[in-house]
Formats: structure tokens, C-alpha cells, sequence
């Protein structure tokens, strides 16, 4: 886990009007990681960071933990499209 909480903090970068902060979706972490269910406030983080995903997923750092299977699964439960980059 402090692994995954270093990579979040050293991915951040800018896309348009929205700020590419990994760190911004740490409250998804461990719908990710495990089989809980993503809180409400995953949701909507997840929502603000969509311009950014792509950007996330070109990081071999941080890839592959968006290609764990509960990447997908909380993409899906919060109506957010696992980008196709």
C-alpha cells in the first residue's frame, strides 16, 4: 500500500481545466485492490479525473494497477467507460 500511495503522489499533471492528480482517486483504492464496494466520494473523483485516465494508463507505473480487475469493476459500478487509449 505504501507503494501504491508513492506512485500516486509522484503521478500529477494537468489536462485542460482538470487537475491530473492520481492522489484524487485514492478513495477507489481499495474497491480496486479488494471486492468492497467503491464509496460515493469514488464515484465522483473518478468523474472529475476522466480527462485524465489515458494519462494514467500510459504510466507504466501506475497501468498496472488500473489493469487490476477491480479497476474495471469500479469503472463500471460508477458509469465511468475504462478507457480505450
Amino acid at each position: 500500500m505504501v507503494l501504491v500511495f508513492t506512485l500516486l503522489l509522484e503521478v500529477s499533471f494537468k489536462v485542460d481545466a482538470v487537475n491530473c492528480n492520481l492522489v484524487e482517486l485514492s478513495p477507489c483504492l481499495q474497491a480496486i485492490t479488494s471486492n468492497v464496494p467503491p464509496p460515493s466520494i469514488c464515484y465522483e473523483k473518478l468523474r472529475e479525473q476522466i480527462p485524465c485516465l489515458c494519462g494514467y494508463l500510459q504510466n507504466p507505473n501506475v497501468k498496472q494497477y488500473l489493469n487490476f480487475p477491480g479497476a474495471r469493476r469500479v469503472s463500471s459500478s460508477c458509469g465511468v467507460p475504462f478507457p480505450t487509449c
